[in-house]
């Protein structure tokens, strides 16, 4: 097996990884009753703590000159990562979770054509042609919700999109920059734009659960993710991160009994068909 292939095996896991545990967000959110501003401002700080605890075990001694070295991109990225974070529970809250996975599924296509038009990758008729289908099966999950959330809640979710896409981008564009110390910068934005309209007063056990959302949920996903997006082109990640959209109502299934409907079924097999079809082939014809 060529280097090339243990390097896209490798980050393909990491980026899978990751997308398992941003699926149990569903779950965290009904959980908890905090208000979006409390949850984003709670679960960054928790999050940035453990982000801290993982630069002080991967890059001992590093710290410092790892945020000195962030530079133009990496807090172009650190910026992305916040209002990435900020759109996404906001948007959770001023309209329909299905309009918010339309906007979600939307991103791989967007991070593609950034990616070909900034970095020059090449975008194959095989990636184009998974993501499409993997687009057209979350648009079948969520099509019977669809257009019941408002202008702006459909705007922030469009954000989130975009947002989400450079995040994938950037993370390829310059490999300098510690991505663990992009993502503390992020949380740091994310936590200083939520703290005016945060609630200290929770019950413990919602803090239990917001710790558990930052630590396990967003720090542990997102060095699995900026770690992984190195190893494979920015279009593969991007289809790979779908399986969220797939993986949450089966979670809320599961733990509510939530039975999901027919259409969502199927939309998630046109899924999980893409992005198996996707690795496979990528095995086949890689270098």
């Amino acid at each position: 097996m060529s280097q090339a292939e243990q390097d896209y095996r490798r980050g393909a896991l990491l980026v899978t990884g990751a997308a398992l545990s941003w699926s149990t967000a569903g779950l965290l959110v009904r959980w908890t009753a905090t208000d979006p501003w409390t949850t984003l401002f709670w679960r960054a700080v928790f999050a940035s703590v453990a982000l801290l605890a993982w630069l002080r075990i991967a890059a001992p001694g590093r710290m410092l000159p790892a945020f000195r070295g962030l530079g133009p991109a990496g807090l172009l990225l650190a910026l992305c990562f916040a209002v990435s974070m900020i759109s996404f529970i906001n948007a959770l809250d001023l309209t329909t979770v299905a309009s918010v996975m339309v906007f979600q599924a939307i991103s791989p296509l967007i991070a593609a054509l950034l990616a070909w038009i900034w970095l020059h990758e090449r975008l194959t008729r095989r990636t184009l042609v998974a993501i499409i289908a993997a687009f057209v099966g979350v648009l079948v999950m969520v099509s019977g919700d669809l257009g019941s959330g408002g202008f702006v809640g459909d705007a922030i979710g469009l954000a989130m999109a975009v947002t989400s896409a450079l995040t994938i981008v950037l993370a390829r564009f310059d490999r300098r920059v510690s991505m663990a110390a992009a993502t503390f910068a992020g949380m740091a934005i994310t936590a200083a734009v939520a703290l005016p309209m945060t609630r200290f007063a929770l019950p413990i056990s919602d803090y239990a659960l917001l710790a558990l959302f930052g630590v396990g949920q967003m720090a542990f996903a997102l060095v699995l993710f900026t770690t992984g997006v190195r190893l494979m082109p920015a279009a593969d990640a991007g289809l790979i991160t779908l399986l969220e959209c797939v993986l949450a109502p089966l979670w809320v299934w599961l733990a509510f009994a939530e039975t999901p409907q027919g259409r969502t079924l199927a939309g998630g097999v046109v899924v999980l068909g893409a992005v198996a079809a996707s690795a496979i082939r990528r095995r086949q014809t890689a270098p």
